[in-house]
């Protein structure tokens, strides 16, 4: 066989493999029921799950109390500020009561983490937020630590405060 008629064999055969792949592809419960799309959005429910809103029911009562569904995990930005107000110096609560949102902290690798922590100081490099950026910083990394990770202090506008080593 030629060079190129071994290219176009192998290309008819990785798309036969991938066509397979995806095909086969599906929620593994086996009900035979069959969705063209590729994944749900985070409000969706499976096949025959309830939403959380539903009030249908088939005859039972699958209400639960407000208590429980009030057991929700707490956000990243309330983890560490109770993390800070457990641990940290007065200059490190103060800096870190004006948190707003922190994204990247939950899934590290040590390969290359990268943190956002969001805050209200307006500004930018110039404003008032640089000093406490990195009293936040430093806080966070004393909160997570990461072979190679990179927290970023952003401003209310996004603009950049501040960055730290984790």
């Amino acid at each position: 066989m030629g060079m190129k008629t071994k290219i176009a064999l192998g290309a008819v055969v990785g798309i036969a493999v991938i066509g397979a792949m995806s095909a086969n592809s599906g929620d593994g419960n086996g009900d035979g029921k069959s969705d063209s799309r590729t994944s749900a959005s985070s409000g969706e429910k499976p096949a025959g799950a309830k939403a959380d809103g539903d009030a249908k029911t088939d005859g039972a009562s699958d209400a639960k109390p407000a208590e429980d569904k009030a057991v929700e995990k707490p956000s990243q930005a309330e983890q560490f500020k109770a993390f800070v107000q457990k641990n940290g110096s007065p200059n490190e609560k103060d800096a870190v009561s004006h948190v707003t949102k922190v994204q990247g902290a939950d899934e590290q690798n040590d390969i290359l983490d990268a943190a956002d922590v969001y805050t209200d100081f307006t500004g930018g490099l110039m404003g008032e937020g640089t000093g406490p950026a990195k009293l936040i910083a430093s806080a966070f990394a004393d909160w997570k630590d990461s072979d190679n990770g990179l927290v970023t202090i952003y401003d209310a506008d996004g603009e950049l405060l501040g960055n730290g080593q984790f």
